[in-house]
């Protein structure tokens, strides 16, 4: 019984430890680190920051971080985040599945004129990989998190993947 315990908590750590070397890579494969990072634990450690969901509303409404607000990707609007945002120096985290999406609006950011601007390493994900809460439209707490594909919910290794809507049934696919 302690080596069925034994190989089975190795499997479980074996699992998160490949997870985030695939997210390593594939961070550093498609992303120029164009904006800075902020991890998991620094954010959990901190308050103030403003929390930016740059995922599909579909996504968005699987779940997301506690008190995000979601402005999308595609049709993310500076003009609209302006009137929301007033302060172009308060700190702002922006997250998405792992940190590409996020990227692109935080260079938006940045190129706007806000000076605080933080990309969460390895996005949802992460969050979800190292244990913490995600939250449903209603506010409550929730397992599920939108995976968005096969491929990409490899990198997910906690939580309940949803993978419905499939991207391609969405008619607004990269919102």
């Amino acid at each position: 019984m302690r080596l069925f315990i034994a190989l089975l908590l190795t499997a479980c750590l074996t699992s998160n430890a490949v997870s985030q070397s695939k997210i390593d890579k594939t961070l550093e494969k498609l992303n120029s680190n164009s904006v800075p990072y902020i991890s998991v634990d620094e954010l959990k450690h901190t308050e103030n920051h403003i929390i930016l969901d740059t995922r599909t509303k579909k996504e968005f409404q699987v779940s997301h971080l506690k008190n995000a607000l979601w402005v999308g990707h595609k049709k993310f609007q500076i003009d609209a985040l302006n009137k929301y945002v007033t302060d172009k120096n308060k700190p702002i985290v922006v997250y998405c599945s792992i940190g590409v999406r996020s990227e692109n609006i935080g260079e938006k950011l940045l190129k706007a004129g806000y000076t605080n601007v933080q990309n969460l390493y390895g996005g949802i994900f992460e969050w979800k990989n190292k244990g913490n809460p995600v939250y449903d439209p209603e506010g409550n707490k929730t397992e599920k998190v939108h995976a968005y594909s096969k491929h990409w919910g490899k990198l997910l290794t906690k939580g309940d993947k949803i993978y419905q809507p499939k991207p391609e049934e969405l008619d607004t696919k990269h919102e």
